[in-house]
């Protein structure tokens, strides 16, 4: 004997054929979408940590070379600081281990620049030239032998050459002629010259 339907309930046999097929679909289609987020969520790889954002980790300050002024690790312009994933962030060190960092851990080692230096003091060429600048005391220390000599000879090109080079040397427009840097307080004033080339990436400007 067949079982009757509820009553107040509209039987399946009742119902449209294509509402039915469509409420088939809508169910078959939210089962695999749901699935595939789901493999999604749990295939998602760990992050490597030098991946993080900014905010999720924090770096050491650079230990600084009293001779150099630049970073003990300096090596062709480039020297590495330690850093920290925030507490509870879980990514893969620099070993490539999977790890639940605690904020006290080396997660990554950061590059930052630095620079080539080989003797020259930027405070000993200034005062070079402002005092003595009118013997070339100031080419000759910066290995300009000739130029020292000839400002020798005509005393600084009658002071002229002098002031020329006092300028040129304090806004670190003349360097030493081995084409190092000079060697100035790591944070100290620093000139940073920056350069436009055909190469150069240009990126529009976008205004609100």
């Amino acid at each position: 004997m067949a079982a009757a339907w509820p009553a107040g309930r509209a039987s399946p046999a009742a119902a449209p054929p294509g509402l039915l097929r469509t409420l088939w679909l809508v169910t078959v289609a939210a089962g695999h979408w749901g699935a595939a987020a789901s493999g999604a969520v749990g295939s998602e790889e760990t992050p490597k940590c030098e991946d993080l954002r900014v905010g999720q980790y924090i770096c050491k300050e650079p230990k600084i070379n009293d001779a150099t002024q630049e970073p003990v690790n300096c090596t062709n312009y480039t020297a590495h600081v330690q850093c920290f994933p925030a507490p509870s962030i879980i990514c893969k060190d620099y070993s490539g281990n999977e790890t639940h960092f605690t904020g006290n851990e080396v997660g990554f080692l950061k590059p930052i620049s630095c620079r080539n230096v080989n003797g020259y003091s930027y405070k000993v060429a200034v005062a070079l030239s402002l005092f003595l600048g009118w013997l070339g005391a100031d080419r000759f220390y910066l290995g300009y032998p000739a130029l020292g000599l000839l400002k020798f000879c005509t005393v600084g090109f009658c002071g002229i050459g002098s002031l020329i080079d006092f300028v040129l040397i304090s806004m670190q427009i003349v360097g030493p002629s081995d084409g190092s840097s000079y060697i100035i307080d790591y944070y100290g004033t620093r000139l940073t010259r920056l350069s436009i080339t055909n190469e150069t990436f240009r990126k529009t400007q976008l205004y609100p």
